[in-house]
Formats: C-alpha cells, structure tokens, sequence
C-alpha cells in the first residue's frame, strides 16, 4: 500500500516573514505622508532659520556686552538706542512688504515701479479684491493678466508703460483688434500716466475697454475696489463702436 505524503508548503508559508519593527513601520508611514505634501518640514528645512534666529539673538546680546565692557553704562545706553532704530525701521519695512503682499500700494511705491513691477501690484490688487488671476505674458508675449471671480466676470488686463505712451497715442495700440470675447470680457489697459484725449474718447464708445490710468490707479491701490471705480460695470448709454 502506497504511503501518503503531505504535500510540501511553499518556502514562505513554511518560514513567513517576521513582523515589521517599529522603526521601520514609522518610516514607512513618514514616506507616505511626504508623498501625500502632508509631512512637515524636516530639521534641513527649519535648520537655516532657526540659525538666522540664534544669529539675531545672539549678536546683539555681544555687541551690548562688548559695549557695557568697552564704555561702561553709556555705551550700553548708545547700543540699546542703535539697536531700538534698527528694530523699528525693519518692522516698517516689514509692515510695508506684508502690506504691498496683500494688494495696497501708496503713491509713491507705484511711481517707483516698472512694467514688470506694475503686473505684479495689479495682480495683487485684484486677488485682494477676490479674483483669480492668471499670469498670461510666457504665452501672449506682453505683459497680460486674466482675472476671473466669482460672479463669472472675466477681465483681461494689460499694461501701457510710460516709453511706450510718449510714443504711441493713437487709441489703435490700446488693445489687440478681435481679442478677447467683447461679450464676455472686459478689456483694461491700465497705465501710470494718463491717456490722451483721443484714447479716452475713443475708449468712452467702446462696450468692451475700460482706462486705468495714475489716478484710478492710485485710489484702486488704496483700498477702493473696481465696482466703484466702474470698471467692471457697463455704464449706461454706452454704445460700441463695432456694431
């Protein structure tokens, strides 16, 4: 009579893997979680400003020390006076950028800005104001923006530098002929200057072209949104001269 085997188990059900270690099941879920933009910065990330604020700290604690030691209570006193005026023109500078970051600019800081710089305050402005904008200079070649918000209203913005306006006047260069949609888009050449008489009468028939120029500029920047402005409103009693 023939003996029955057993049959043989694979080599992994026969000596199955040990269970992952800790350490190794926490690598794992870290990986995961970087995968995912979920982890946090590492010490790599938050090494270079942790150093910045031991460098911030520590130098003027030496500089105090080294005074105190060198001219006794006035050179101390003269240390802590330069380091007061030191600390209150950064955080000037600093409530300037944060205040320019969130869409408002003075007169005297959009006078001091290229076309360049002019693209980039307009698009803050306007996302301060609640529109999404899309930078289109890479694919149109000038400097040109496309702002959307949440009522469906399109804006398409573009830009007239001072060179540029001293050498063109005629309301033909203000925009493109047969771009955008005049049913659904807004055109708004903004400049820091201001139009000519032709290009501001030429732009009053048009449905479709709205001038922004120094002065709505610097009340825009200031606070007052497009609305008031009527930039986004379609006054009455405008007709277009394309139909």
């Amino acid at each position: 009579m023939r003996k029955w085997r057993q049959p043989r188990l694979p080599v992994d059900e026969q000596h199955p893997p040990p269970p992952a270690s800790r350490r190794s099941r926490r690598k794992q879920a870290v990986s995961e979680l970087r995968a995912q933009g979920r982890y946090g910065p590492g010490l790599r990330d938050v090494l270079p400003a942790f150093a910045g604020l031991g460098l911030a700290v520590l130098v003027p604690v030496f500089l105090l020390v080294w005074l105190h030691r060198g001219f006794g209570v006035a050179g101390l006193a003269i240390g802590v006076g330069v380091l007061a005026a030191i600390a209150l023109v950064a955080l000037r500078l600093r409530r300037g950028v944060v205040r320019r970051r969130g869409g408002r600019y003075t007169a005297q800081e959009l006078a001091l800005l290229d076309e360049r710089g002019l693209a980039e305050a307009v698009g803050r402005i306007l996302r301060r104001d609640g529109w999404r904008v899309v930078d289109l200079t890479l694919t149109k070649g000038r400097r040109r923006l496309h702002a959307r918000d949440r009522q469906g209203r399109r804006l398409d913005v573009r830009f007239r530098a001072e060179e540029t306006a001293e050498a063109e006047d005629s309301p033909a260069t203000l925009v493109e002929p047969g771009e955008p949609d005049a049913d659904s888009t807004v055109q708004v050449i903004v400049h820091p200057g201001s139009f000519s008489r032709a290009e501001t009468r030429w732009a009053s028939l048009q449905e479709d072209v709205r001038l922004v120029d120094g002065g709505r500029l610097q009340r825009w920047a200031r606070g007052v949104p497009l609305d008031e402005l009527e930039i986004t409103s379609s006054p009455s009693g405008r007709r277009s001269s394309r139909r």
